[in-house]
């Protein structure tokens, strides 16, 4: 039916629940970048960190309609701020890696979800994945799940600069892995980011509701449809 089957991750394969609220968090965090040197308290690295974030994405709005911040990069001007110009790459992505933990309540595959990548690797079809995420959190939550290894070509939104629903980043999918839309399908659970920005470039989508989807438009435009939730029920739908 579809050579290309293309996947978002959280809310579609991944049923994820965060706070990164949490006073809890932000002591820990706090506790961390000390441990590394970068001395704050709760609230003045909580501050900071959002505050070099909206900055960051800011300045990327000038290039990019629907620009994606990198986490490295805030992490980097914390440490400047406290005097500590270089960074290795692995106490970013520990730091990241414990951030994502320590916020997140709990984190599961929708049940069906290996099944269905395991039918389409049987039936030759391409995988990839097309996600609005950050690399320190999502490669290693790809391995910890076990579906990193499905995965024909993954792009995550910081490591490309851009994101869901921008023409941009679907195009780079296109572009990477020569794919065309036309046969290829998105599957996910934003009827904005994951449907119209299949739309936008010519490409079928299929759109499952789940519990964190956002509110969906009134103008669901995806190919296929599922208001329950229910993953299971896109082998029929898409799989033949």
């Amino acid at each position: 039916m579809y050579k290309n089957y293309i996947f978002d991750l959280y809310g579609t394969l991944v049923d994820i629940r965060t706070n990164e609220d949490k006073a809890y968090l932000w002591d820990k965090m706090a506790e961390l970048f000390g441990f590394y040197g970068a001395v704050y308290d709760r609230s003045s690295l909580k501050k900071a960190y959002l505050g070099y974030c909206k900055e960051l994405e800011n300045e990327m709005k000038k290039n990019e309609e629907y620009p994606e911040i990198d986490l490295d990069i805030v992490i980097q001007k914390l440490f400047a701020d406290k005097g500590i110009e270089k960074v290795e790459q692995s106490t970013l992505d520990a730091l990241q890696m414990s951030m994502r933990v320590i916020s997140t309540k709990f984190i599961r595959l929708y049940d069906g979800v290996k099944d269905l990548l395991e039918n389409l690797k049987i039936k030759e079809k391409n995988i990839y994945l097309l996600s609005n995420a950050q690399r320190g959190f999502t490669r290693p939550e790809l391995r910890y799940l076990g579906i990193e290894k499905y995965f024909d070509g993954i792009l995550i939104s910081s490591e490309e600069g851009c994101k869901k629903p921008g023409n941009s980043f679907y195009q780079r999918l296109l572009d990477r892995y020569n794919l065309n839309p036309k046969d290829s399908i998105m599957i996910g659970n934003d009827s904005v980011s994951d449907i119209l920005g299949a739309c936008g470039v010519g490409m079928d989508s299929l759109y499952i509701h789940t519990e964190i989807s956002p509110e969906c438009v009134e103008d669901l435009r995806s190919t296929y449809t599922i208001m329950d939730g229910d993953f299971t029920k896109i082998k029929e739908l898409i799989l033949k």
